[in-house]
């Protein structure tokens, strides 16, 4: 059976450190600095994580999988300090030693990546106030446990305490008794004690998280750049470009919205006066460009749909957007790239990169060096100041956000980030689509004529979408109604009326067939190393 001072010395590593992670957190957002324990270590344990981890994140927990990461932190490091605090009940002085040494590897790692001393401040924030209240814990728990009187004034209690005790005047006892109740704290509200403050502590981190998001979430205002009016404006959305079916995803994605999978647990922060793209490698001229330099060009607007690799069958790893910024192909035009080259491996400040086809980049599609999103400069979370927007690829081969470097390479020569995990060099976006309406596992009521509604989106960057076919229950394929086409390189919505359907529950499959006649496939494979492939399939009832 374990004893109450092991018990209790465990509970106090595990409150200490939700209290170190909760002050830490705290005290970050107070100084609006992002140099949290948490976030240290999340970032530097990403690119240490196994493909099929990262890609079981994405599955399981979509756009919030960088949350459930730094959870998954503060629980394992609540573990350690369990570890800690069961060292301590034997080692006291080794488990603080130890407690104070963990706790303060996220200031080193901080400072041998040349951060400022005061980027610091959180950890050793945390680290005092964790260690206070682990030797505030040990110390109760020491009064509490010290050797007198327990009951009737022997160590131990109840029955054993008095059979072993010498006789004593019965008077004697009994005022022993009472002062040892007056003056031993009870271990029960030393146990609420440590459950206070672990809530605390848990409070604090949530609280920091939160305050995280939302500066994250402003930080586009916050540092919105002063956008020109495109020489180039976007098309008018046509007014049969939107279908009026409630629950149907919107045509354009707002920006609080879209879909956010990146390497970057702390999203960089980067002055746009300051910032700079390098263009280099094979080319004949190295050109460098600031953001006065970019703004001054004649700037376009383009709607264009991104999608994410990791995108499930189904999923919402995907948006529209309208974008503004200049042509990749004309910047890399002043470089001149050279005989043999053919990728561009694009870096971002916070080290990621990414590989891209050379030819995709040059041809005629309206590949973007953006700096604006939906009317506004772009979102930090979204690679404000300036990021790469090209259709028809995935993300992960084109999509670089906070982008400084484009460098004309050799597929043959470099490998970008997820290449040297195991995913595919090339990335060309696959014909997909999805069912929005009806909801998963709906009771639908069939309306007049015993009609029901089923609806969703389809895409095909950069070739388009010809037809959605949609089929109940492995019955035919029957051609769903599409909405207009914005453009070539954005999604489409679809919907189509069911009729005779039996009062009982049915599956609803659906397929897009794109404007070169290629079909989505219906064969299923797990999205490493190219994306997810299959059809997308609902149940309802129909009542």
């Amino acid at each position: 059976m374990t004893d109450r001072r092991t018990v209790t010395s465990v509970l106090a590593g595990i409150v200490a450190t939700v209290i170190y992670f909760g002050t830490a957190e705290l005290i970050a957002r107070g100084l609006g600095i992002v140099s949290a324990p948490a976030l240290i270590l999340g970032q530097i344990l990403i690119p240490l994580m196994p493909t099929a981890l990262i890609k079981a994140a994405i599955a399981v927990f979509g756009t919030g999988d960088k949350l459930a990461l730094v959870i998954t932190i503060v629980i394992v490091g609540s573990l350690l300090g369990a570890l800690i605090g069961w060292i301590g009940v034997n080692r006291r002085g080794l488990s603080i030693v130890l407690l104070i040494g963990f706790g303060l590897l996220p200031a080193v790692l901080t400072v041998t990546n040349g951060s400022e001393l005061t980027a610091t401040l959180p950890t050793l924030g945390g680290v005092v106030a964790g260690t206070i209240v682990y030797l505030m814990l040990l110390h109760l728990d020491d009064r509490a446990g010290r050797k007198g009187f327990d009951e009737v004034g022997q160590p131990g209690s109840g029955e054993a305490g008095r059979l072993d005790a010498r006789p004593a005047d019965s008077s004697d006892a009994v005022t022993r008794e009472c002062a040892g109740r007056e003056s031993k704290p009870d271990r029960r509200a030393l146990f609420g004690l440590a459950a206070g403050l672990g809530a605390i502590g848990i409070a604090a981190v949530a609280a920091g998280q939160s305050a995280a998001s939302l500066a994250r979430s402003a930080a586009g205002t916050v540092t919105r750049l002063v956008l020109p009016r495109p020489a180039t404006s976007a098309p008018e959305i046509p007014a049969g470009a939107e279908l009026d079916v409630t629950g149907l995803t919107p045509l354009v994605t707002a920006n609080q919205d879209f879909y956010r999978i990146d390497t970057a647990l702390i999203p960089p922060s980067v002055d746009a006066g300051t910032w700079q793209l390098r263009i280099h490698g094979l080319v004949e001229h190295e050109v460098t460009i600031t953001m006065a330099e970019l703004l001054d060009l004649p700037l376009e607007e383009h709607y264009v749909s991104l999608a994410c690799v990791s995108n499930e069958v189904g999923g919402d790893l995907v948006g529209n957007a309208k974008w503004l910024g200049y042509p990749i192909r004309d910047l890399l035009a002043r470089a001149k790239p050279k005989a043999g080259a053919d990728m561009v491996l694009s870096g971002s400040d916070d080290g990621f990169t990414a590989s891209t086809p050379l030819e995709v980049l040059t041809d005629n599609r309206a590949a973007l060096l953006a700096v604006g999103m939906n009317g506004h400069a772009l979102p930090r979370d979204h690679g404000y100041p300036a990021r790469l927007v090209v259709p028809g690829l995935y993300g992960y081969v084109s999509a670089t956000k906070w982008v400084t470097d484009l460098e004309v390479t050799r597929f043959a020569d470099k490998e970008a980030y997820w290449t040297t995990r195991g995913w595919s060099t090339h990335g060309p976006v696959l014909v997909a689509s999805r069912i929005d309406v009806p909801r998963p596992g709906a009771t639908v009521t069939p309306k007049d004529g015993g009609r029901v509604i089923t609806a969703g989106m389809a895409w095909a960057q950069h070739t388009g979408i010809a037809k959605v076919q949609v089929s109940v229950d492995n019955g035919d394929w029957q051609t769903a109604d599409l909405s207009e086409e914005l453009t070539a390189d954005t999604w489409r919505q679809w919907r189509c009326e069911l009729s005779g359907l039996s009062r009982d529950t049915h599956t609803v499959s659906v397929r897009a067939i794109d404007a070169d006649g290629n079909i989505q496939t219906s064969q299923r494979r797990p999205a490493i190393p190219g994306a997810a492939t299959g059809l997308h399939d609902r149940q309802f009832t129909v009542e």
